[in-house]
């Protein structure tokens, strides 16, 4: 019998794929075939043949019959129906399901042979002491950044932003923050142009309207005589 190229989908699984199959086989063993390709026992399964649309052609009712014996050609769908109740996708796709193997740090660390005690051994990463001391001094100077700057800088200032284009506003915040580190000016902007409405992550720095808000670093923000800018009208119009 010839083979024929059918595109094997379940109701059971997210997953499809593309399976040649003699046509010479009967439905009895092509559901055994299938029950290791979809996971679905073969007496819980029903078979049917679709077209790319997704259109029942027939179904495969007939174990004894051979699979030649309905109207199967190249590239159509062989659709498995799962009559089992819990699907493979509840049974193996759910991680939430699966259970997970813990183990507490200290005993970990004990363990020779992983991850951890290669590096410890070689003091790479975390463990190499220099890593280490420059990390904590970069975190430190991240904590630092802009308090020289911010120091010229008062709640009340009216300011200037040349990032992204000039905007203008009043300073309503001078200080850190728990979004970044380093010091921040909060900004109410005279227009629309900001992010917020004075709260980022749940925390509220200062009120203003929404997409009025915004935080820019100290090195960004010019303070001095900015007056909010509005409409010039000349003496010939109204």
């Amino acid at each position: 019998m010839s083979i024929v190229k059918l595109h094997v989908v379940s109701s059971a699984t997210n997953v499809g794929s593309e399976r040649r199959f003699d046509k010479g086989i009967t439905v009895s063993s092509l559901k055994g075939k299938l029950e290791m390709i979809t996971g679905t026992s073969a007496s819980a399964m029903e078979l049917r043949l679709q077209d790319s649309d997704g259109a029942d052609i027939c179904t495969l009712d007939k174990d004894e019959a051979m699979l030649g014996a309905y109207p199967v050609v190249d590239y159509l769908v062989l659709k498995v129906i799962d009559h089992q109740g819990t699907t493979t996708i509840e049974t193996f796709e759910d991680v939430s399901k699966v259970e997970k193997y813990e183990m507490d740090d200290e005993k970990y660390s004990a363990i020779r042979g992983t991850v951890r005690d290669f590096k410890q051994r070689n003091k790479m990463g975390r463990f190499n002491p220099e890593f280490a001391a420059a990390k904590a001094k970069m975190a430190e100077e991240q904590e630092k950044e802009g308090e020289e700057e911010a120091k010229a800088i008062k709640v009340g200032d009216r300011c200037q932003v040349l990032v992204g284009g000039t905007k203008r506003g009043e300073v309503m915040y001078v200080g850190k923050t728990d979004f970044k580190p380093g010091y921040w000016v909060g900004i109410k902007y005279d227009e629309p142009l900001g992010k917020h409405d004075g709260t980022v992550k749940g925390r509220r720095y200062y009120s203003c309207q929404p997409k009025y808000g915004g935080f820019m670093r100290p090195a960004d923000v010019e303070v001095g005589d900015f007056p909010e800018e509005g409409l010039d009208f000349s003496d010939d119009e109204m």
